[in-house]
């Protein structure tokens, strides 16, 4: 018989690890609800082409890693890669937009890129981010940074490094892109496959390179803030001068680009020693020209994404011990037919009442019943049979001290609660 597996760069979420899960989860919605962000959903497939318009054609990720498809008329869809060009289509899609006020929207949900699988990477993997827009305040870059970290913290991270840089605009980084490319012109020969072809489409593109002979030639590349405009470098010094009194430390790091083609003035990354080559935690930036290219009017905006799996992968390097509370309140052991008629009347009156409640379907015995009771964490077992019927009580069991009591029929749910 065939025996079926996840697919390669996919991994099944078992009911040992939701409970990290859950808590990451519930960790971003109280922090963005604290910064009033709202939730937004998106498709998990777009159109191709918001993709290769979006993130640019000459990045990695429209260039190798989407998952790309034709429905049954022909039309290219992509599973989506990132959630901003969906959030920015669904913005002006419907009309959230507006001049006089910002729009601040947060999502969770699964990405796709065909990447080789590595730790703390997956071909599906999860994210957890926000967008804001209508402004071009160096306040609101400082705000995102800083709701970035008080997420990680709330989750219980620590030891994070913050990296912030500048990428310009589309004035002053044509000429930025010419100075990288004189200066790799003479090494390019010696660098990766990769990096060779970035040089000939998007130069820029180098300074994402990881790999270990690249990164000689990288760090001596020219810096992108010494050829900002001027605006560029004060919205740079003043967003700076924002995290300084927001007491946020952070490093200049003068050839961080990020992945992505929007990118416009403010780019950061929050990293870890933790997770090797792959460090990145979570990172974000300025865009303040997306909106307009995907057809809406000129809309500043800056945004984050985290990557859940990074998270999950640093807090078990923290040897952070998340325990599962168990929500069953109640089990209820029963002996016979008429017990179980009377037991499984009682525990959907339980349910109703706000208390969980799970009883034996399997027609086990008494001792058996127990054994189950206590490996699904139950904190109660209302143990009915016969006598229990006539007398209308039973004994109440307390799994955590072993201590039990008779309580009546009609008074067990105001104990279990």
């Amino acid at each position: 018989m065939t025996k079926y597996a996840a697919p390669r760069g996919t991994k099944d979420i078992l009911p040992a690890e939701s409970s990290h899960w859950q808590m990451i989860e519930t960790a971003c919605r109280k922090v963005f609800e604290l910064y009033n962000y709202k939730e937004i959903r998106t498709p998990i497939f777009e159109s191709t082409e918001l993709f290769t318009r979006s993130i640019g054609q000459t990045t990695d990720i429209v260039g190798k890693e989407m998952y790309e498809f034709k429905d049954r008329k022909g039309r290219s869809l992509c599973l989506r890669p990132e959630a901003t060009a969906p959030v920015v289509r669904a913005c002006i899609e419907n009309n959230l937009l507006s001049a006089d006020q910002t729009t601040k929207l947060f999502y969770i949900g699964p990405m796709f890129r065909y990447e080789r699988p590595q730790a703390g990477r997956q071909r599906q993997f999860h994210q957890a981010g926000v967008e804001v827009f209508g402004s071009n305040e160096p306040r609101l870059d400082a705000e995102v940074i800083a709701l970035n970290l008080q997420l990680l913290s709330e989750i219980g991270l620590k030891d994070l490094e913050v990296d912030i840089n500048s990428v310009g605009c589309a004035n002053c980084r044509p000429a930025y892109r010419e100075k990288l490319r004189d200066y790799l012109k003479a090494n390019i020969k010696d660098m990766c496959s990769d990096c060779q072809d970035r040089f000939e489409k998007n130069p820029l593109r180098v300074l994402d390179c990881k790999e270990a002979k690249c990164q000689k030639y990288i760090e001596n590349a020219p810096a992108s803030s010494s050829m900002l405009c001027v605006d560029c470098s004060n919205h740079f010094k003043q967003m700076v001068g924002w995290l300084d009194g927001l007491m946020v430390k952070y490093k200049i790091n003068n050839r961080l680009v990020r992945g992505l083609d929007y990118y416009t003035k403010t780019t950061f990354e929050i990293v870890s020693n933790k997770l090797g080559a792959q460090n990145a935690v979570s990172g974000g930036g300025r865009y303040d020209g997306l909106v307009e290219e995907l057809g809406g009017k000129p809309t500043p905006a800056v945004g984050f994404a985290v990557g859940l799996e990074r998270i999950i992968g640093l807090l078990s390097n923290y040897e952070l011990r998340i325990t599962s509370e168990s929500k069953t309140q109640l089990y209820i052991a029963t002996i016979g037919d008429e017990a179980t008629i009377v037991g499984f009347e009682m525990m959907q009156k339980a349910r109703s009442h706000g208390i969980s409640a799970d009883m034996d379907y399997l027609g086990k015995s008494l001792k058996s019943q127990m054994k189950a009771a206590d490996r699904a964490g139950a904190k109660f077992v209302y143990i009915i049979g016969d006598e229990e019927i006539k007398k209308q009580s039973a004994v109440l069991k307390n799994m955590q001290t072993s201590s039990q009591e008779e309580v009546a029929f009609d008074l067990l749910l105001e104990k279990a609660k």
